[in-house]
């Protein structure tokens, strides 16, 4: 056993080191001495742990976060997420509570869902953060940097049709229906239990930085009664993880929280007109985000159903208060 933990060690600090590359030398030694302590301290059952849990597929279902990994995660976040990146709309945060939600946010790096927990992190939201699950596309399980990442927090493995799919990812059309329908049965529970579900309604990342047009079938994941829907609008991490690179590069971060929407008040839009209802949350997140970053959402005159809705749905929220 202390062989294999020892080569385990050498073989994770290693290969998180050569993801680094790029950095310089003495910081990549100053990472280097974080690392080993941090998986010392944490003991060989964790490190043990960790190595079994980068090489699980289990299907399509949920798979928990590893405390090894997320510890390391927040201990390289503070050498490349910069001093002055922030998190805005935290009084938002208080209207949920422990309360089941979903958060629905644009989309532009593979380390957005890091991001959120990070930042989370370090505004003290602890307890949200450690309840982050996020939707894993095949992708994720295939790579070995992205699957380190996604053990940071709880991840539900999805499947991706061929329109928003690369071919390492793409699947028959079949069975993409069907493993579809029971992540979107996994997340409702998880969602139920009290999970902090993790939505990119866009479906993939954007290459330009501005926002795509929300997907119609996402909305089938807000189809769950007396949980909170929260905009978040992300800035940054674009640069954080640039799509092409292969390492990570030191980024300023903007997390801005928006005004979080029941789902009830939500659900007849949903069930009648899922794109108008996905529009809704993709016109709330981008006002939430510099004019660059809109894309498809600029205008809400673009949008004349979705803004229509908008007022419906604020009224049937009003009622619901009542």
């Amino acid at each position: 056993m202390p062989m294999l933990v020892s080569r385990t060690r050498e073989q994770l600090v290693g290969g998180i080191l050569e993801f680094l590359n790029g950095q310089d030398l003495l910081a990549l030694a100053e990472i280097r001495t974080a690392l080993e302590r941090e998986i010392d301290d944490a003991g060989p059952a964790s490190l043990i742990a960790l190595r079994e849990r980068l090489t699980l597929d289990a299907g399509w279902t949920y798979y928990p976060p590893d405390p090894l990994a997320r510890r390391i995660h927040l201990l390289l976040a503070t050498r490349f997420v910069q001093p002055d990146s922030q998190v805005a709309g935290l009084d938002h945060l208080n209207v949920i509570a422990n309360d089941p939600v979903i958060i629905v946010s644009n989309h532009l790096s593979y380390a957005d869902a890091n991001v959120l927990h990070v930042m989370l992190h370090r505004v003290g939201c602890r307890d949200l953060a450690d309840r982050l699950t996020a939707m894993a596309g095949p992708k994720v399980f295939s790579v070995r940097e992205r699957r380190f990442s996604s053990l940071c927090f709880g991840t539900i493995k999805v499947p991706q049709s061929r329109d928003v799919s690369s071919d390492e990812a793409v699947q028959d059309a079949r069975e993409v229906a069907r493993s579809a329908r029971r992540a979107i049965e996994i997340a409702a529970d998880r969602v139920a239990g009290g999970d902090a579900l993790v939505l990119f309604g866009e479906g993939t990342r954007s290459r330009s930085a501005q926002m795509q047009r929300m997907l119609a079938g996402v909305a089938r994941y807000l189809e769950v009664p007396g949980a909170w829907v929260l905009p978040v609008g992300l800035t940054g991490s674009e640069l954080l993880f640039p799509i092409g690179d292969v390492t990570v590069r030191p980024a300023r971060l903007d997390v801005t929280i928006g005004t979080p929407m029941r789902t009830d008040p939500l659900l007849p839009l949903v069930m009648r007109h899922r794109q108008t209802a996905m529009d809704l949350v993709g016109l709330s997140i981008a006002e939430l985000i510099p004019s660059a970053y809109r894309g498809v959402y600029q205008d809400w005159a673009a949008f004349p159903d979705a803004a229509e809705e908008r007022a419906g749905v604020a009224a049937r929220a009003r009622t619901s208060l009542q």
